[in-house]
């Protein structure tokens, strides 16, 4: 009786099994089971699926002319592909997408994209698929049988990125070889680059900054990167060659950031402002996604704030942030609404092991512009009474649970724009090169002071490019608080200079077995030595406390 029962179970099971799949098989090619059934099948993606493709092309000077398809399901890349130099002709990329269920029976499915001047043949295609021509020798491949909607298969979203040097560091989007045909009419203009999704978006979880098993925590500052949209113009080079050829501002400036990547192996890179050069990006998206591509790949965590130039292209804070954020590896986020300023937060560095306890407090606040009131504080921006307020109650309300840490828990700072106290009011010996007047701010929100009563031993700048010093801050009683450092610019899209700058970034190395803290610059150009060299290494802080002259 009981091996009858075990039988029919057995039998039972191997039944349900195949009707399961049976199932499954015939819904992924003729959609038998209701929508909300379906949505939750294994390998497939709710949401929209690109059914077509157009470029749409217009003139300034035509009145009636309209770049614009004013069709239901249809969907506009912002971005002219001629960057406003086509003059008087302006041309958009549109595509027409639908959500999976609101398919009908006569919708083609996009399954992929190339950009050539003739049709992509590969002997691939089914009875079901066939390359279509667009404007601007853009291929697609469609296909009419939906059930392929649900496989990796199906284009879910397109973009356009500009210049040679275009990289998209999203999960399962492919950036096309080709560029788009564009001839401009005035100046020249980064030429536009397809780049396209298939399948569902990736969510990436950002990785969870750690000390690490030697009790050590490493920290890439690097400041001004100054990226454009192409390769970008050299400033003040040194020297005004590159690898046997011109220099190329971009290339040069990431090649640097890699070598640097690869020698130090930070455990997280802070970007400290000016990512972007305003007057070279008029696509602020392409120079943001090459820096990201480039720690994607070396799958290190980052985390940024802005400069003064990261807002005078085509995107504000605003719209910035929210590409930064969601990035892989991207720690960066926009923090409060209710506080002024975008991009105030802080980042907790968990002890090692796999506990949750953290040992580094990296905070970060936005220095904002120039000055709001120039005729009377002439010059830059300042940190504001709602920020300082914040960083303040953030701190406090921290603090006891960095208590329960078994060493000495610290706290460190990044702004872009330097506070009144880097000209020095104490007269203190400082380490490294000040070679420029310190462009703080000419109002002083007492920041600093902030700092120094909430315990935080560090905040290091960017702004000044050709300044790359560390300088102590006294609290009142007159002994050193608080260090205050430079990063030094690295980009050669920014200013350099003065005699003959080299670009350079700065980096931290936290020793949390004795709670002590080092700082080092690298070099961009120079002898073998010089490049291996660590530039004005020091010991800022030990003990967990703020030490000078080590």
């Amino acid at each position: 009786m009981t091996r009858r029962i075990v039988r029919t179970g057995l039998q039972l099971a191997f039944l349900a099994s195949t009707i399961f799949f049976l199932v499954v098989f015939l819904d992924n090619r003729y959609r038998v089971l209701p929508t909300a059934i379906h949505n939750h099948l294994p390998a497939h993606h709710p949401g929209f699926v690109v059914t077509d493709v157009k470029v749409i092309q217009c003139s300034t000077l035509n009145p009636f002319s309209k770049c614009a398809i004013n069709e239901e399901n249809w969907h506009r890349i912002d971005k002219d592909l001629y960057l406003s130099r086509g003059f008087p002709s302006k041309a958009y990329l549109h595509i027409r997408r639908k959500r999976e269920e609101e398919l009908l029976s006569n919708d083609e499915l996009v399954l992929d994209v190339h950009v050539g001047p003739t049709s992509p043949e590969d002997g691939k295609l089914n009875k079901h698929e066939k390359w279509e021509s667009r404007p601007l020798s853009i291929w697609i491949k469609r296909s009419h049988k939906r059930h392929l909607s649900d496989a990796t298969k199906a284009v879910t979203g397109l973009d356009v990125l500009f210049g040679p040097d275009a990289a998209d560091p999203r999960s399962n989007w492919a950036m096309q070889k080709t560029p788009l045909p564009i001839t401009v009419t005035r100046g020249d203009a980064p030429e536009p680059r397809l780049t396209v999704r298939n399948g569902p978006a990736q969510k990436f979880d950002p990785p969870i900054p750690r000390i690490r098993k030697d009790g050590k925590f490493k920290i890439l500052q690097a400041s001004d990167l100054h990226l454009a949209t192409g390769h970008g113009k050299c400033r003040d080079a040194v020297p005004d060659s590159y690898n046997g050829g011109p220099c190329l501002a971009d290339p040069r400036t990431l090649d640097f950031v890699e070598r640097i990547l690869l020698d130090e192996k930070p455990d997280l890179i802070i970007l400290s402002g000016d990512q972007v050069n305003g007057d070279t990006s008029p696509d602020a998206q392409s120079a943001i996604y090459k820096y990201s591509a480039l720690f994607t790949k070396h799958r290190i965590p980052y985390a940024g704030i802005f400069g003064n130039h990261d807002d005078e292209s085509n995107l504000n804070r605003a719209q910035s942030m929210s590409i930064m954020d969601g990035l892989p590896y991207s720690l960066s986020t926009a923090g409060p609404t209710d506080i002024e300023g975008v991009g105030n937060y802080y980042l907790e560095v968990l002890s090692r092991g796999s506990g949750h306890t953290s040992a580094l407090t990296i905070y970060m606040l936005d220095t904002h512009s120039y000055s709001p009131e120039e005729k009377k504080y002439h010059g830059y921006d300042w940190l504001k009474t709602s920020q300082i307020d914040w960083f303040k109650s953030t701190s406090q309300g921290l603090k006891r649970k960095h208590k329960e840490y078994s060493h000495i828990h610290m706290d460190v700072a990044f702004i872009h724009i330097p506070l009144p106290e880097y000209r020095n009011p104490d007269g203190n010996q400082y380490v490294g090169n000040w070679t420029e007047a310190s462009t703080a701010p000419a109002y002083n929100s007492n920041f600093k002071d902030a700092l120094v009563e909430e315990g935080v031993l560090m905040v290091s700048c960017g702004h000044d490019h050709v300044n790359d010093y560390c300088l102590p801050a006294n609290n009142k009683g007159g002994e050193p608080a608080l260090w205050m450092c430079y990063g030094g610019g690295a980009g050669f899209g920014g200013y350099g200079g003065y005699g003959g700058y080299i670009r350079r970034m700065r980096l931290f190395e936290f020793d949390m077995n004795e709670a002590r803290v080092r700082t080092w610059k690298r070099l961009e150009w120079g002898s073998e030595q010089d490049l291996e060299r660590r530039w004005d290494e020091q010991i800022i802080v030990d003990g967990g406390r703020v030490v000078t002259g080590l």
